[in-house]
């Protein structure tokens, strides 16, 4: 039944963006790579649990996707588009599913498109599409990137999408190491890197995240994670 429910979302999906023209902007995989310079770094930390392995295993294959990609003026990134069905080739891993944190093939990808959209973010660049979190999972301890700055992504319902909004082509290159995932945008001009304000607001059940910059404010809401 999940299977069927996915592949009528697909078609849908598919049909809607075939209709409105989105689907011959995305950006494609290409066999040369973007001569230009780092115009913005991000490092993130891995954090490790039983699952680990196979996230990194995850991490590395989508790596590879991305960093095929060269994104024209006025092309869409879209995360899936890229990916494809990681029902594929991706291992098992630790995702949140209906508020729970459960176990699903692709486990872990969402701090891929979650550092594409960080980095999207410091840019400027044009955020088409981009869900939040159900939940918030960390403690200021235990987070690896500010609150608000995550993207999950589910197969056939939610996508990650970014524009280039600018009049160049840019490129997203991803590294993954044990402990450290690094990505970054590179160009062929210069990108000036946005200055982010940060607000945490507490509620009785949830915690809300505001990210301010230039006139824009994305406001992301999560349920509070009890144990």
């Amino acid at each position: 039944m999940k299977t069927i429910k996915r592949h009528i979302r697909l078609c849908q999906r598919t049909v809607k963006d075939l209709l409105s023209g989105t689907r011959f902007r995305f950006a494609n995989k290409v066999s040369t790579n973007l001569t230009s310079q780092k115009s913005i770094e991000l490092v993130q930390e891995i954090k490790q649990n039983i699952q680990t392995e196979n996230k990194i295993f995850n991490l590395k294959l989508a790596a590879q996707s991305v960093n095929q990609v060269i994104i024209e003026p006025g092309a869409i990134f879209s995360f899936w588009h890229i990916i494809g069905n990681p029902n594929t080739n991706y291992k098992t891993g630790r995702v949140i599913s209906g508020g729970q944190l459960t176990e699903d093939t692709g486990g872990g990808l969402c701090q891929i498109s979650g550092a594409i959209y960080y980095t999207s973010l410091k840019a400027g660049l044009q955020i088409i599409e981009r869900h939040h979190h159900s939940i918030d999972l960390y403690t200021n301890d235990t987070r690896y990137t500010p609150l608000g700055t995550d993207a999950t992504v589910v197969y056939g319902y939610k996508d990650l999408r970014i524009k280039n909004n600018f009049n160049f082509p840019i490129q997203f290159n991803i590294e993954v190491a044990d402990q450290f995932l690094t990505i970054r945008l590179l160009s062929t001009e210069s990108i000036r890197e946005k200055k982010l304000d940060f607000e945490k607001k507490e509620e009785a059940d949830h915690v809300v995240s505001i990210i301010k910059y230039d006139d824009i404010h994305i406001l992301s809401r999560y349920a509070k994670h009890s144990s």
